[in-house]
């Protein structure tokens, strides 16, 4: 235990990633007028590069679209672990979906696994892939039992996991999962070479370029702010669907989670962890090919609720507490989205999209996930089958996740019900002092104001442009987040996260 108890450099970099922090930024040109392509991919992350590759190896012309810089979203800020296991999964969907459905979910995950590694050799990216094993592990002598029958499941499932009470950590555990052969990498290093294999092969992709729209016919055409691209087909792959046709708003539950990195000598350099139980913990070895640098994350929760403060604060002590830490020189935080039976939604976008395709729902296990719907989505375009389309069917319903879709609606419900409350009943046009927000009542309209550190005032409507619920302020990272869904929108009102595809609007724009 040391006394470090804060982030080197906090204040000037206080969410930055340690991926973002050791690759340089990218600087591809926007779209300039319309434009053609085979398939236009919107999204430069994990699953829009990784479906772009396959689809550029294919001798297919791609046109990637993005609206702010690739692979600086949720695939910029992940912890990186290439792992089939999911914590304690293959008990569940051997209960929920069979035994042959529990074995093709790992086999693609796995699969994913191995195609990061085909792409590591054939293109010699230096992105610090390394093998190692993943943990699931318990501190609770109640939960033992739950580790063994994942142990059991997996076993079943032909997955090569083991019981085991010991683990590399610097402290006890009751009992885990080890499953071997599985791998970390540096995400944004493994990406932009892959964005450069795409680019050399004679393709496209734009940055700075927002898709507002698809609309389909006999050829489907996206529209951005800077011009249409025509194509045959289209994979979106924006993190939530800006088309939403198949409600996936009403089947995918937002959560952001958070990390901060250590410096310790004491860090094991062999394997990644994940704590099953509450609160969550994930633990990440060799980071950036540091054999000192140590991830610890968790303190997840649903977007738009909780003091995000408090939770970087929960990590900083419970890192200190386990390991003899130096310094925290990185801290980030992220968001996903779940589904009901914990499976991707990956396929066609819903009725009357022939040729559109979606990913999305990886709730927090993007990097296989990602690989494994990457490579799904450009078979799709590509008019083939693809043996993992039934795993990931997003027209797939069962009993628990519809009793899961009912129980969240309804908190959405009561978040809208309440939001309003607070937003129509608020403090009047009373502003907040400098570094804090509020909830206003103005000419009967709830606004969001926030005043700076420079004592600026930035005003926008508390109004969620996708369903109407009321905004809250997150102080960590200085964004209105909506409890509802999960839209998220910076300090001015530009957006960050769908599925609200507009910003919020300024005061002066309101009539």
């Amino acid at each position: 235990m040391s006394d470090t108890n804060a982030p080197d450099d906090a204040e000037s970099h206080p969410t930055e990633s340690v991926w973002m922090s050791t690759t340089e930024p990218t600087s591809y040109p926007p779209l300039d007028g319309d434009g053609e392509a085979d398939v236009v991919v919107v999204g430069g992350g994990i699953t829009g590069l990784t479906a772009a590759t396959r689809l550029s190896e294919e001798g297919a012309d791609v046109a990637v679209v993005e609206s702010g810089r690739i692979v600086e979203g949720v695939t910029g800020r992940t912890t990186a672990k290439l792992t089939l296991q999911h914590g304690l999964i293959y008990d569940h969907l051997r209960s929920e979906f069979g035994a042959e459905k529990a074995r093709r979910y790992a086999d693609a995950n796995q699969e994913a696994i191995e195609t990061v590694k085909e792409r590591v050799d054939r293109y010699d990216i230096d992105c610090d892939f390394d093998r190692t094993a993943a943990y699931t592990y318990t501190e609770s002598t109640e939960k033992r039992a739950k580790i063994s029958d994942e142990v059991d499941a997996a076993t079943a499932l032909d997955i090569p996991a083991a019981f085991v009470e010991d683990t590399p950590l610097p402290f006890d555990v009751e009992a885990a999962i080890r499953v071997e052969d599985q791998a970390r990498f540096h995400p944004r290093k493994y990406l932009l070479a892959l964005a450069e294999t795409v680019e050399d092969a004679g393709n496209d992709i734009f940055e700075g370029t927002k898709a507002t729209e698809i609309k389909s016919g006999d050829r489907n055409r996206v529209v951005t702010d800077r011009g249409t691209l025509t194509a045959d087909a289209v994979v979106v792959a924006t993190h939530f669907p800006i088309l939403d046709h198949r409600l996936f708003f009403s089947r995918l539950y937002p959560h952001r989670s958070y990390v901060v990195t250590i410096r310790t000598d004491d860090a094991p350099t062999e394997g990644m962890y994940y704590r099953a139980e509450e609160p969550e913990r994930t633990i990440r070895t060799k980071v950036a090919g540091e054999d000192d640098l140590l991830i610890v994350g968790g303190e997840g929760h649903k977007t738009g609720h909780g003091d995000s403060k408090e939770r970087y604060r929960r990590l900083e002590r419970y890192a200190d507490e386990q390991f003899e830490v130096e310094s925290m020189p990185y801290r980030w935080s992220t968001q996903d989205y779940g589904t009901p039976d914990r499976i991707p939604f990956v396929g066609r976008a819903g009725p009357g999209t022939d040729g559109v395709y979606v990913g999305t729902g990886f709730g927090g296990w993007g990097m296989t996930n990602g690989t494994a719907a990457g490579e799904l989505l450009a078979d799709l375009a590509l008019g083939r089958s693809n043996p993992y389309e039934g795993v990931y069917d997003p027209t797939r319903v069962s009993k628990s996740s519809a009793k899961k879709a009912v129980k969240e609606n309804t908190q959405v419900a009561k978040e809208f019900v309440e939001g309003w409350a607070e937003g129509l009943l608020g403090s009047g046009t009373v502003t907040p002092p400098a570094g804090e927000s509020r909830i206003v009542r103005h000419d009967g309209k709830p606004y969001g104001l926030y005043r700076d550190e420079d004592g600026e005032l930035h005003a926008v409507s508390a109004v969620c442009t996708h369903m109407d619920c009321i905004v809250k302020w997150n102080a960590a990272e200085k964004s209105w987040d909506c409890p509802c869904h999960g839209s998220r929108f910076e300090v001015d009102g530009d957006v960050i996260d769908g599925p609200a595809v507009e910003g919020l609007s300024n005061p002066g724009t309101q009539e």
